[in-house]
């Protein structure tokens, strides 16, 4: 069940995901609120499951994982057993960005994040050792158009 926000949440949160490193008397400053009232909100949001975990965003090229590729998998394989190791195996790559159980034609679609194209190899030959596999489909992104984590409130 979603959490009612009104419309100052809305606005602590838009400041959050744009930059959360700022501090409580900027985002209550633009906001039009004060400090205290602002920690309370963000307090509760976070009790409330809104906000989770806080991270900072990394420049994935200024470290070297220029190739970014989604990974499109189908199986022939749908027991819990299978699924229970694929999952511990997506968990255990670190290449492996974001996972996705789909409907539809393909199974899951995976974002992998790596060097380049043998990086790429190295991770496609670990993943079809540890579970087994009907199809992949690797396709490598070219350009990123647009890339946020900040969601649409």
């Amino acid at each position: 069940m979603p959490v009612r926000l009104d419309d100052v949440d809305r606005k602590i949160l838009r400041e959050l995901q744009a930059d959360a490193g700022q501090s409580l008397d900027e985002i209550a400053k633009k906001v039009g609120s004060s400090k205290t009232p602002v920690w309370n909100r963000i307090r509760k949001l976070r009790e409330n499951g809104v906000i989770g975990q806080e991270t900072v965003l990394l420049d994935a090229e200024a470290l070297g994982l220029e190739a970014c590729f989604f990974v499109l998998i189908r199986t022939s394989e749908h027991e819990a057993e299978w699924q229970q190791k694929f999952l511990k195996t997506l968990h255990d790559r670190p290449e492996v960005m974001e996972a996705h159980r789909l409907a539809g034609d393909i199974d899951y679609i995976l974002k992998v994040r790596v060097a380049n194209a043998r990086a790429y190899d190295v991770f496609y030959q670990a993943l079809i050792a540890e579970v087994r596999i009907y199809n992949v489909t690797a396709l490598l992104s070219m350009e990123e158009l647009k890339s946020t984590t900040i969601l649409p409130i």
